[in-house]
């Protein structure tokens, strides 16, 4: 179905080509996975499948795709929508209507689709993703999940033969990432419809991958059995680390499959238990008391308390749309409270104004670009250390120690969604704010990535900073929060320890803790301790 002969693509004032020596056929109705780490050429691959590289983003492609016997070189986007879907990272750029049922029934206008058969396509997508009751939502009310998951649904109606799909479920609360999940899975099986996935949430796909191609720069591609090429993967979901840990083989991709494993592991740890989590001390940073928010018809926040102290990190989940990016909006004076109230630092926040709440405050929005104003990186780096005081260049450290290799001339606008994210975190780590409030923090960044910003989080807390992380990366909770909070409709449902909130949660509990259960176990790193390994 989609055939690369020896591809390779390079783009303007760039040092190494962005792609080199792809030569591989994906057969139809497979599901192919893509992995490498950030900047090994993901995205650019993908491009060359949906005749965006070059066509619409440039660069000099070398080689020759054909997808469905159509050379891409010959065939303009526009001519391949028929044949391929695409969903890209950033679900705001593929929208073109205003309304949810507007944007699914879009593509099949364009096309010239019978009015029957769109409007029958609609409901069934409606229902698939679970959108119905959002059928007449503005797109702009949505929630980052819900969006991705109507630019995904906008895709599926017209039933393309190939799907490319870059990092889909990285907006998506983990119920409704298998929900994505399980549709795709039905598109392969039952329509033979062939999948091109990138995906840096390994833990959530490579079980259903039919194959697994790993990209690395400075290596040829690598195209091959999931178990086979995760076996040597420089990057890897927490089932495999624990799999390699143990010296399970094969290595299992699953939970289903390391549970099955894991009985001689879970002996070997009874008795044993994680280093002890400090609980914090002194006064709290911000508190919000009985906190209730409204965002025009919607209710989005209901009586929520919450107390962010020193030194404490705190993991924000629950489901999209249930309100967690309105309340670290609430702490950055964003929204003003229905009833209620907030305090940051002795403040009111949206009584303060915003020179002195920045002293006090930072918050890395879901859509990093909401902060990006500078025509480079070097301009957005040395604006950062100029509002916050710091010594020049303290950004731009930040920045490669971060995510190493982002150029100083690129404009924002042209960077990854990960490169986008790390810049905007730089910025505001600038700063050093007493609280720090991230949305959605590790949305493109690969796994690497994750572990630098970890150990930069963990190293702000020491100093005894407040950081409040709203996330759907379980893995991420597990690794480094202190403490969870999950919200559901606007109300804190559940409030402690992480050990003892996500493992009794189904939803949110990570890998390591259902493959180890009942053990107190969240992480590959708390089992290598435990073994001494």
């Amino acid at each position: 179905m989609i055939t690369f002969e020896q591809v390779s693509v390079r783009y303007e004032e760039t040092a190494a080509p962005a792609l080199s020596g792809v030569d591989l056929t994906v057969p139809e109705g497979e599901l192919c996975l893509l992995v490498g780490p950030s900047g090994s050429g993901k995205s650019t691959l993908l491009g060359t499948v949906s005749g965006l590289v070059p066509h619409f983003t440039g660069g000099v492609l070398h080689g020759r795709v054909t997808v469905g016997g159509r050379d891409t070189r010959e065939h303009r986007p526009r001519e391949l929508a028929d044949l391929v879907g695409t969903v890209g990272q950033d679900p705001l750029a593929h929208f073109v209507t205003d309304t949810v049922e507007d944007e699914l029934a879009y593509g099949m206008e364009s096309l010239g689709l019978p009015g029957d058969v769109m409007r029958r396509r609609v409901e069934e997508t409606l229902d698939l993703l679970g959108l119905a009751d959002l059928r007449d939502r503005a797109l702009g009310s949505l929630s980052g999940g819900q969006q991705q998951r109507v630019a995904i649904g906008s895709v599926l109606t017209v039933h393309p033969r190939v799907l490319v799909l870059d990092e889909p479920t990285s907006a998506l609360d983990p119920g409704a990432a298998e929900e994505v999940l399980a549709v795709l899975q039905r598109l392969v099986h039952d329509l033979g419809t062939t999948v091109l996935m990138a995906e840096h949430r390994l833990e959530r796909v490579v079980q259903y991958a039919d194959q697994v191609l790993l990209l690395t720069p400075g290596a040829p591609p690598v195209l091959g059995e999931p178990a086979e090429v995760m076996a040597h993967s420089p990057v890897h979901p927490p089932v495999v680390g624990l799999g390699r840990l143990a010296g399970w083989r094969p290595l299992p991709l699953s939970v289903r499959d390391a549970r099955r494993k894991a009985a001689p592991l879970r002996s070997e740890l009874d008795g044993r238990r994680p280093a002890a989590v400090p609980s914090p001390s002194g006064e709290p940073i911000a508190v919000a008391d009985r906190l209730a928010v409204r965002r025009g018809p919607v209710q989005a926040l209901r009586g929520v308390d919450l107390s962010l102290h020193p030194g404490e990190i705190t993991a924000l989940m629950g489901r999209n749309g249930a309100g967690k990016s309105t309340l670290l909006g609430s702490l950055v004076g964003l929204h003003a409270p229905a009833s209620g109230s907030v305090r940051v630092g002795g403040r009111t926040p949206h009584r303060t104004r915003p020179a002195e709440l920045i002293r006090q405050v930072g918050l890395v929005p879901q859509d990093p670009r909401d902060l990006l104003y500078g025509e480079s990186v070097a301009a957005e780096c040395a604006a950062a250390d100029s509002d916050a005081g710091a010594t020049a260049g303290t950004c731009r450290a930040l920045v490669e120690r971060l995510l190493p290799g982002i150029a100083d001339a690129a404009h924002p606008r042209d960077l990854s969604e990960g490169q986008r994210l790390t810049l905007a975190l730089a910025v505001v780590l600038t700063a050093r704010p007493p609280l720090l409030l991230l949305d959605e923090p590790t949305r493109g960044l690969d796994y690497a990535a994750k572990a630098r910003l970890v150990e930069i989080l963990r190293d702000l807390a020491a100093e005894g900073h407040a950081v409040l992380l709203a996330t759907h990366d379980v893995e991420l909770a597990a690794e480094l929060a202190h403490r969870t909070a999950i919200l559901a409709e606007g109300e804190i449902v559940a409030d402690g320890p992480t050990a003892e909130v996500v493992v009794s949660s189904p939803a949110f509990a990570p890998q390591v803790a259902k493959v180890l259960a009942p053990g107190p176990w969240l992480t590959v790193r708390q089992v290598a301790e435990a073994l001494g390994a």
